[in-house]
């Protein structure tokens, strides 16, 4: 595994690139078109962004020295 990302300002940084990534993935869906493992992807991103938030919430803010 990488890194803990420990600095809020690559926190903020990281959630803004997931976002964006989920932002493509849902502008590439066609509601008329749309299947369930594609709902049910975007709802996979959601959960995986908010543990990320819960995890960055709960960290401190510099690793001790």
């Amino acid at each position: 595994m990488g890194k803990s990302i420990t600095d809020k300002e690559q926190q903020v940084s990281y959630m803004k690139q997931r976002l964006s990534m989920f932002l493509e993935v849902l502008d590439s869906i066609e509601p008329e078109t749309a299947e369930l493992e594609d709902i049910d992807r975007l709802i996979e991103m959601v959960d995986e962004l908010d543990g990320k938030m819960q995890q960055f919430k709960n960290r401190p803010d510099k690793e001790p020295s």
